[in-house]
């Protein structure tokens, strides 16, 4: 039976190092918060051309705790009047001599006197990151640092955006080509990553030069408004950073307003490939410029040379980070048939101990699940497996002594192509696996889906190390490692998980032009 957070202690915790957020066992940390009403970054407003606003209408919605229930505080309900401000604020700042004739030296002080607040403020972002996303503190931390290392990464890109001196053909001619930003960018985040996501798109954006309208999720408002009021001190110029809250109520008008204004030159999203979708038909008219980071339904495969230890600590680091709430988590576990037992009961083992509790308490390594209808998506799917002939070895239930959205670790083997497992991304803490038998078999499945974001491999056979490097059909590929994030890396997928990339030198593209310029008739 898996350990609740009645324990003062777990036998391991999670930690951010050199290459990602990993969990470490046999390690104790003690993890403290202050409360969220004394953390002076909480906000209860909506930031818009340098000012603390609330909705035209007054509205407003709750933001809760999904550890338990309790209700944080309560942000502004923005429709698309209220969007519009926010619109309008960064299309008058991005053309704003201030702005528009900005240095990259100058925009890249700006975003390291951001970077230097956030590192400041580490533990006060991350609690407030834990109490309306649910995930263990010592998680929180980690992404804060993850975060910020995009801050820091885009402050030193903003001074690497080349141009082009082209040889002519032609003697009396000189071509150049410059990067330009290409204005005012759309940035819908999701809630899984309220930190990292936002500064991943926003932190490339100005350094490139635009601005940005941020539209974060509506379960994790208060660490993006966190991010504002640090952003205000840093001293940004009024409209070049807005961030504009709402409820599910107006999700779609504001959405679709971002898309249709002739004022917003690009949209960036992360989150579902069926918002992606619809978000790509509404820039279709205007010719929008759009990065989507969509749906995955990653492959893990251990192969029988596999070192079986590494494979271990890779399926839990990948799956069981934010309680396997993310896109890149590993989703179909393919295991080779002559490894399949041994691996599985090992991996049992492993996830028995985990501790399960509210995030903001000592040693908890799996939080709850965000909202409601995410448990019940993962209840259902579970389910669908039992109901169809799979074998659930651990978990499959709720935890409601722990709270409404806790559901526990699982394990689930014998999947067959007709079950949701199978097919679709579970996005909770749910291992589905899968027998095979020959590397071909496992290739066939493993890209026999439109997603392709990530994927992951276990082998020690060098010559199969390359052969599934380049057959596996992801725009990113974990090899002997289960954590694969890093600020320098280009972050992204293809088919239907993705347009565009984020992070590394590339991100950059998503938000700068080539402007072709030739000089003629020279002397």
């Amino acid at each position: 039976m898996i350990r609740s957070v009645l324990l003062l202690r777990s036998t391991g915790k999670w930690y951010y190092g050199r290459s990602g957020l990993r969990l470490s066992f046999n390690t104790v940390t003690a993890c403290t918060t202050r409360t969220m009403h004394s953390n002076p970054l909480r906000q209860s407003q909506a930031y818009v051309n340098g000012s603390w606003i609330g909705a035209r209408s007054g509205a407003t919605f709750d933001v809760q705790n999904p550890a338990n229930g309790a209700v944080l505080g309560a942000v502004p309900d923005m429709a698309r009047d209220d969007v519009q401000l926010a619109i309008d604020a960064a299309y008058d700042a991005f053309y704003e001599p201030r702005w528009h004739n900005s240095t990259a030296k100058e925009r890249a002080a700006l975003l390291k006197n951001w970077h230097a607040l956030m590192e400041k403020n580490r533990q006060e972002i991350a609690s407030i990151m834990t109490a309306e996303s649910g995930k263990p503190l010592v998680e929180s931390l980690g992404e804060v640092a993850y975060g910020n290392s995009f801050v820091e990464w885009f402050a030193e890109e903003a001074r690497r955006i080349y141009g082009e001196i082209v040889p002519s053909p032609v003697a009396n001619r000189q071509i150049m080509m410059t990067r330009n930003p290409v204005g005012v960018a759309g940035l819908i985040t999701p809630w899984n990553f309220p930190h990292a996501m936002i500064t991943r798109k926003a932190a490339a954006a100005i350094a490139a030069g635009c601005t940005v309208v941020i539209k974060p999720a509506e379960d994790t408002p208060l660490t993006a408004l966190a991010l504002a009021r640090l952003a205000e001190e840093a001293g940004f110029p009024k409209g070049v950073i807005n961030v504009i809250t709402s409820s599910r109520t107006h999700a779609a008008e504001i959405g679709q307003l971002l898309c249709g204004s002739d004022k917003v030159a690009a949209i960036s999203f992360t989150g579902s490939t069926e918002v992606g979708k619809l978000l790509y038909r509404q820039c279709a008219d205007g010719v929008k410029r759009i990065g989507l980071e969509l749906g995955g339904n990653a492959p893990f495969i251990v192969f029988k040379s596999a070192d079986m230890e590494k494979a271990l600590t890779g399926a839990m680091n990948s799956k069981f980070r934010n309680c396997g709430q993310t896109c890149i988590s590993a989703n179909r576990f393919l295991i080779q048939d002559e490894v399949h037992d041994e691996f599985v009961a090992k991996l049992i083992e492993r996830i028995r101990k985990l501790a399960i509790g509210d995030g903001s308490r000592d040693g908890v390594q799996i939080g709850p699940l965000i909202n409601q209808a995410q448990l019940k998506k993962v209840d259902q799917f579970v389910q669908d497996a039992k109901d169809k002939g799979a074998k659930v070895h651990t978990g499959g239930k709720t935890l409601p002594e722990l709270g409404p959205l806790y559901y526990e670790p699982t394990v689930v083997t014998d999947l067959r192509d007709n079950m949701l497992l199978y097919n679709e991304e579970v996005f909770g803490p749910v291992v589905s696996v899968v027998r095979f038998k020959t590397e071909a078999e496992a290739l066939a499945i493993a890209n026999g889906t439109r997603r392709g974001l990530a994927g992951y491999f276990f082998s020690n056979d060098l010559n199969q190390v390359f052969r599934v490097a380049r057959q596996l059909e992801t725009g990113m590929i974990g090899i002997n490692e289960g954590l694969i994030s890093a600020t320098e890396a280009a972050f992204g997928g293809i088919k239907e998980s993705g347009i565009g990339r984020e992070g590394s030198r590339h991100g950059i593209d998503e938000y700068v032009y080539i402007k072709y310029l030739c000089y003629g008739n020279l002397q």
